[in-house]
């Protein structure tokens, strides 16, 4: 028996990829998906790839009125949810607070925290019940970030310090019908996370950050020596959102390859240092 059998599931974010890993590793584990992806580009790739396989909508976790649409979709077409998993997630660019343009971070923050933290919580309140129904789960998506200093900069750091909170606190307002969780990613080969539209950094994405020299080192000083593709992380998502954890909720399980595990000096990104979470989720 695969761990998703008989199980609906939502990828919110999953039109690229970390998400796009976890909805393949979904399906590979007998789930019937749903998919939830903001760009138009990348919802004709998902058409593509799955066909109807998959319910793909196109839509923004920050609009009520799309996820709204898209919960009335997944109700016609399966009758049930059994786990949402959020994925979507806007990187910060590692920018430091003293570079930042004061006129800029009101629009910064909130993009951010928008994305990262607000879709999570919108999502979570128009799924509650038909996730209660089933004694279903939440799995979201925080990073090393959330943990350690120079993952990413302030504020993408800060708002995957509030993903943990969100979990820890879900977990405690919904239990005992619904589990809650989150993963903490660190280093994801062919991340699509891309910039802020507050500091013109939309159209660059995570990945094309990252130089060869600096994937090396990440290897080097990851004991797992291994920069995990997002399907690799795809497990550890079905796992949570399974009805066989029956052991965890309130949990942030810390994906990292082994990094915390040993005292690393970083110079950080200034003098071209290997900051912990970086890369991430």
């Amino acid at each position: 028996m695969q761990l998703l059998d008989d199980h609906v599931v939502l990828i919110t974010g999953g039109g690229s990829g970390l998400g796009l890993g976890v909805a393949r590793q979904c399906l590979a584990e007998g789930a019937q998906v749903a998919i939830m992806e903001i760009a138009p580009d990348k919802v004709e790739h998902l058409v593509a790839e799955f066909g109807d396989r998959v319910l793909i909508r196109q839509g923004d976790v920050r609009s009520v009125t799309d996820l709204e649409a898209l919960r009335a979709a997944i109700v016609e077409r399966y009758g049930r949810l059994d786990a949402l998993i959020g994925c979507q997630g806007i990187f910060d660019g590692n920018l430091p607070l003293r570079e930042t343009p004061v006129d800029r971070i009101d629009s910064l923050f909130d993009e951010l925290f928008h994305v990262n933290v607000k879709g999570y919580i919108l999502s979570a309140r128009v799924f509650v019940d038909l996730l209660e129904e089933n004694d279903g789960a939440i799995v979201l998506t925080s990073s090393t970030a959330a943990y350690a200093a120079d993952g990413g900069g302030l504020f993408y750091s800060a708002s995957k310090g509030a993903v943990r909170s969100v979990v820890n606190q879900l977990a405690f307002e919904f239990a005992p019908r619904i589990r809650v969780n989150g993963v903490a990613p660190s280093g994801i080969a062919n991340s699509q996370l891309q910039g802020p539209a507050a500091l013109g950094l939309e159209k660059v994405k995570q990945s094309d950050i990252p130089k060869e020299d600096f994937l090396e080192q990440f290897r080097m000083l990851a004991p797992l020596q291994h920069l995990p593709t997002p399907e690799e992380y795809g497990w550890l998502y079905a796992f949570l959102a399974s009805r066989r954890n029956t052991l965890m909720t309130g949990q942030t399980i810390v994906a990292d390859q082994g990094l915390f595990n040993r005292a690393v000096i970083s110079s950080g990104s200034k003098a071209g240092g290997i900051p912990v979470g970086v890369v991430t989720g």
